[in-house]
């Protein structure tokens, strides 16, 4: 049976045995932690023990503000409530292909190419920029007053989504 080798083989940050602090106490009754304050688990308690009792003066000192509450509650908070990433109307088309835009444009007469800005992550759409002059149907939350102006100017159409 092989030996299995840790990861650490080799590297070890340990003295030798020879060289450690336990060989050499040995023989020294108390092994270095004195004989009247006796070397005991855990005399001032585990962990954060003590923090308003016998360990006051360290948290006072070291961690102001540790106990205690500040301002109101606030049941069921939302945190994402105005989260409304938009979309420019000079930047619409790149959410479908190229290829989309010059196939539609090739038959006027036919249907509509449909942009959902909310499938591509954009809850409004903003009129800044100009549209090709090609009909199209925008799917979003909410449209501002120039990109409805817009859209439909180009025959296009509006729809909007919950």
């Amino acid at each position: 049976m092989r030996a299995r080798l840790s990861w650490a083989h080799g590297c070890s940050t340990n003295p030798p045995t020879k060289k450690t602090k336990t060989r050499k106490l040995r023989g020294h009754v108390s092994h270095g932690h004195g004989r009247i304050g006796k070397h005991r688990k855990h005399p001032g308690g585990r962990g954060n023990a003590g923090g308003m009792h016998h360990h006051r003066i360290n948290f006072d000192k070291y961690h102001p503000g540790y106990f205690g509450k500040v301002g109101m509650r606030h049941y069921h908070l939302k945190r994402n409530t105005t989260h409304c990433p938009t979309i420019n109307l000079d930047k619409l088309w790149t959410l479908v292909s190229e290829q989309t835009r010059v196939n539609y444009g090739k038959k006027p007469e036919g249907p509509a190419p449909i942009i959902d800005a909310v499938r591509a992550g954009y809850y409004k759409v903003l009129g800044k920029g100009k549209l090709p002059k090609q009909p199209v149907i925008v799917k979003a939350k909410f449209f501002s007053r120039r990109a409805e102006e817009k859209i439909k100017a180009v025959g296009g159409a509006c729809v909007l989504m919950a």
